[in-house]
């Protein structure tokens, strides 16, 4: 499988702009790098100081803006559970 990290970073900011504008995240996420760093495993790494990357892990058939959403919308779960 040929990875394409371009469009996945682009990808990654469509969905963090998309959850933003809907009220499913409380601030803006800038990424800045998706990195693989495994067999169908990723980091995505942002310049924010609230949120410094989050791990994805895309299993065969599964579609990385469906997995990175999940993934993001758990760990603002996490953080606002944190904040209270």
């Amino acid at each position: 499988m040929t990875i394409n990290i371009d469009a996945m970073k682009s990808e990654a900011q469509q969905t963090l702009d998309e959850l933003f504008a809907e009220g499913k995240i409380p601030f803006k996420l800038p990424v800045r790098v998706v990195e693989a760093i495994g067999m169908e495993e990723y980091i995505v790494r942002f310049n924010d100081s609230r949120l410094y990357s989050i791990d994805v892990s895309c299993e065969r058939g599964q579609k990385f803006d469906a997995v990175f959403t999940a993934a993001i919308l758990a760990r603002v779960a996490r953080l606002r559970k944190c904040s209270h």
